[in-house]
């Protein structure tokens, strides 16, 4: 479950740098060279988002691996019919 946040939110960071290129590029090529270095600085920002996003899903990973439940079944990691 928790894995799956922060998949939701590493989709969601993406969008927004997506939507920040397109909005820079486009202010860049009106001629308003201001806006380059802000924009920078806030992509980077949210490139550091994704990574401690990364390292919680290890660490999450981690523990799982830890824990005496995650012994492997025959099932395989699908429960099919039941």
């Amino acid at each position: 479950m928790a894995i799956d946040a922060a998949m939701l939110l590493v989709v969601l960071v993406l969008a927004v740098q997506m939507w920040l290129l397109t909005a820079t590029l486009e202010s860049y090529l009106a001629g308003h060279h201001g806006v380059a270095l802000p924009a920078l600085l806030s992509s980077l920002a949210l490139f550091g988002v994704c990574g401690l996003l990364y390292r919680l899903v290890l660490r999450i990973d981690a523990m799982k691996d830890q824990s005496p439940e995650s012994q492997p079944s025959s099932e395989g990691p699908w429960r099919i019919g039941g």
